[in-house]
Formats: C-alpha cells, structure tokens, sequence
C-alpha cells in the first residue's frame, strides 16, 4: 500500500522490494508410542502358559507399557524368538504368560514355568 501512495503523491520512483518472508519449520512432537520403547539389555521375568483359546505368538507381562515386538530367549536352553509382548497390570518383577504358540516356538513344555529374558532392541 505504501509504494502505490508513494506512486501518486511523488514518492520514491524505486519499486518496492518485497520482504523476505521467513518460513519456520515446524517440528512436530512424536506420539506416545511411535516413541522407541526399549531398553538396553534383558529384562527377565518368569512365565507359565497363558490362554490357550487365544491365537498368536504373544507374551502377556508386566514389562511393557504397549503392545512391541522383542526378542526372547530361554537362558536354559539358548533357544529364543521374536514374541509380541503385551501390556498387562502388575509389578514389573511379576509373572508373564506365553501363547501356546510362543510356547512351542521356544521348545518350553506347557506343564513348567520358564525363566525369559526379554530383549527390546
């Protein structure tokens, strides 16, 4: 508005010059649970058959806070796999539940309870 003022009543014969505009870029803050949930080293807790009516290779225990994969390993044996751990209620040193298949996938009879370490990363 100013340089068409300027224009009319004798202003400046310049142009005038557009200000450069500054772009900010936004940083946007990641979710809750896109955030890495991990831990370095195992986590150990000892687990028993869970569900057997429910499907999947899952661990039900107090580590977690949301649903992530990891790996878990038998200590006893060495055998170990990638087991989805879901969230349940409880202190963090207390029991878990596997799957049957998660059973199976790490050679552990039904009838026993297991110690696991948990790897998150």
């Amino acid at each position: 508005m100013r340089s068409a003022s300027d224009r009319v009543f004798g202003g400046s014969d310049k142009p005038a010059q557009a200000e450069p505009t500054v772009v900010e870029d936004a940083v946007e803050p990641q979710p809750a649970s896109a955030a890495s949930v991990g831990w370095t080293g195992a986590k150990t807790t000892i687990a028993g058959l869970g569900d057997p009516n429910k499907g999947g290779r899952w661990l039900e225990t107090p580590l977690v806070d949301t649903e992530v994969t990891a790996r878990v390993v038998v200590p006893k044996t060495g055998a170990q796999a990638y087991i989805t751990l879901v969230p349940v209620q409880g202190p963090e040193g207390g029991g878990s539940r596997l799957s049957v298949d998660a059973m199976r996938a790490l050679l552990i009879p039904f009838d026993e309870l297991v110690e696991l370490e948990v790897y998150s990363n």
